[in-house]
């Protein structure tokens, strides 16, 4: 009996052992299909087609798929072994996701560590023998650099080559390089957002200051779940998988390096730093660290501050000597990332008390101005990244991104790239379940109201199964006596349910902060949402329906791409990269998962 099978995914021929599912076969041939749960068989995002010849559906391909795509050859991918030679189709995975490019990063004093000099040396002669090194670092009277090994190698030829006219490049403390020529006018900086689900690079000019090129994309480690802790429990589950999480995170870093670099006309030899700005977990894994004691009680890092970090430790193309500065964190679930953050927010040099909110899979949440700040981590879930919602995508085309209640009472949709809804990403979600609330559609508790008192939109619940849901928009096809609500874009009981418990453990963070610090709501003066999510939310939704702490819309700030922002100002200024540092030792972080109270005090945040 043949042990292996072929299969075409996309024309693409590979060969796989019999029986494995069909995602383990894309995932092993780099072939990216969409998955939030990595594999798990509960996000049913891992669409693909057989083009002829289709297996019998398993029970979850019936819940997933209308009867007329089962009849197409959809099926679910994490379910489907590969169980005989097939062609597949799978739809393309969206690769540049809606991201908040710009934050509220403040103004720095241009003072990078890359700094350059040129340099007209006299040639050496029987009356000046002084070394080749000797000489250079000699014409450096404003620097006291040490040289790099690698510098050496090449020095002599260079001087030469150059007739002894060259530029130094001083990295901190370091000589990492000689360039012939007059080239002080070339030297430029990566700063990365690496995120658990979208990265984000930018190419810096590091002699003006000025951001060159922005690109991003999804982290390429998606197939192993959409937040830290599938991550970790793959590496758990399969040694060999730290290693592969590795590779694919060092892949996204490299493509965007790559990407941005291109987009900017500049040559990699001509990136002399690299900043990194992510959670703990991203930072461990791109780095090959075990996360493991990350994800079991009591929660620890390997290492709060990192040693030395060069680019190509994190696979990204750069100069060869290029070193990389990597954002410390503050414990397993408050990362550099939010190190970065606080630093472009000005948290610890504002007097007003503000909140900051990271909202995400993992919510991180900070308190406090001036002179403190408290800091935590909410189990929010991945509700807001689309995952574990029926109808939920990400934000990219097709996503229904803002609802909104009419005059007339009916529905206005807002949707990516002004196209035909395919789904619901996370602010369309807060946006819809507080338009439910306010019509008295859902009451309090976030159920289904059964009598909805003739409200306009009350010809929207229906039934999908036994399951009763809210129709957000229906097909445009097809008679609209005889519409299979399965086929719409709906909001079902469980995604309610869903967002409670994100809205309700974010909510519990911030009033354990509040009662730490003996204040009330009505002291904080400014709440800041950062990350791409915080961008594009609501603020009246977010506080009807209790998210963020009612302090009114003009208080609610929308602070974009801070951590990415972080990242760059590292790469500006070295006095900005020490105030990251004494972060560490400003910050006092409060623990949730200890707290007897916690449970109790969630459940009470579950109404809206």
């Amino acid at each position: 009996m043949n042990q292996r099978v072929d299969l075409r995914f996309n024309d693409r021929p590979v060969r796989v052992p019999l029986g494995v599912t069909l995602f383990d076969a894309a995932s092993w041939n780099g072939i990216a299909i969409d998955s939030t749960c990595g594999g798990h068989g509960t996000c049913k995002k891992c669409r693909v087609r057989f083009k002829v010849d289709p297996p019998l559906p398993t029970s979850l391909d019936l819940r997933a798929y209308t009867a007329q795509e089962i009849k197409d050859g959809w099926r679910l991918a994490c379910r489907t072994p590969a169980a005989s030679d097939a062609d597949i189709e799978v739809p393309p995975l969206t690769t540049r996701p809606k991201a908040a490019m710009v934050g509220v990063g403040r103004q720095v004093i241009l003072r990078p560590a890359v700094r350059k000099r040129y340099l007209e040396l006299a040639e050496p002669s029987l009356a000046d023998q002084a070394t080749d090194l000797e000489r250079v670092l000699g014409a450096l009277t404003d620097l006291d650099p040490v040289a790099d090994l690698a510098v050496l190698r090449t020095l002599g030829p260079t001087l030469r080559q150059s007739d002894f006219k060259v530029t130094a490049v001083v990295a901190d403390e370091t000589l990492i390089a000689v360039e012939p020529g007059d080239t002080t006018g070339r030297a430029f900086g990566l700063a990365f957002d690496l995120g658990t689900t979208t990265v984000v690079a930018t190419l810096l000019d590091l002699t003006t200051g000025t951001p060159v090129a922005v690109e991003s994309m999804l982290n390429k480690q998606q197939p192993f779940g959409a937040d830290v802790i599938a991550r970790i429990s793959a590496t758990m589950l399969d040694p060999a998988a730290r290693d592969k999480l590795r590779q694919l995170a060092q892949e996204t870093l490299a493509e965007l390096g790559t990407a941005v670099c291109q987009s900017g006309g500049v040559p990699p030899e001509e990136v002399y730093e690299v900043a990194l700005a992510g959670n703990a977990t991203m930072v461990h894994l791109a780095l090959g660290i075990d996360p493991e004691p990350l994800g079991v009680a009591p929660f620890i890092m390997s290492t709060r501050l990192l040693p030395e970090v060069r680019a190509h430790d994190l696979g990204v193309p750069a100069h060869p000597q290029a070193r990389a500065v990597v954002f410390p964190a503050f414990g397993a679930y408050v990362g550099g990332d939010i190190t970065a953050g606080l630093l472009a927010s000005g948290m610890d040099r504002d007097p007003r008390i503000r909140l900051f909110i990271d909202i995400g899979t993992n919510c991180e949440i900070v308190l406090g101005g001036r002179d403190w700040l408290l800091a935590t981590a909410a189990p929010a879930g991945p509700a807001f990244e689309g995952a574990s919602i029926r109808c939920g995508m990400r934000a990219a085309d097709g996503a229904i991104e803002a609802v909104t209640v009419a005059e007339d009472g009916d529905l206005k949709l807002t949707v990516i790239g002004d196209t035909v809804p395919k789904g619901l990403c996370g602010s369309g979600l807060v946006d819809a379940v507080a338009a439910l609330a306010d019509a008295a559609i859902i009451d309090a508790s976030g159920r289904f109201t059964p009598d909805p008192l003739a409200h306009p939109l009350a010809d929207r619940l229906t039934m999908v199964g036994k399951e009763r849901v809210f129709v957000l928009h229906w097909p445009d096809a097809g008679d609209p006596d005889h519409r299979d609500p399965a086929t719409s874009v709906y909001l079902s009981q469980r995604d309610i349910r869903e967002l409670q418990f994100a809205k309700a453990a974010i909510s519990t963070g911030w009033r354990i902060l509040l009662e730490e610090a003996g204040l009330e709501t009505a002291d904080i003066k400014q709440v800041l949402l950062a990350g791409s999510f915080g961008s594009y939310l609501n603020a009246k939704s977010a506080i009807r329906i209790g998210l963020v702490p009612d302090v009114g819309t003009r208080r609610i700030i929308a602070a974009g791409n801070v951590a990415g922002e972080g990242a760059k100002m590292a790469l500006l200024s070295i006095r900005d990269r020490a105030a990251a540092l004494a972060l560490l030792e400003e910050v006092t972080y409060v623990e949730l998962s200890d707290r007897q109270d916690f449970n109790d005090r969630f459940i009470a945040q579950l109404n809206f």
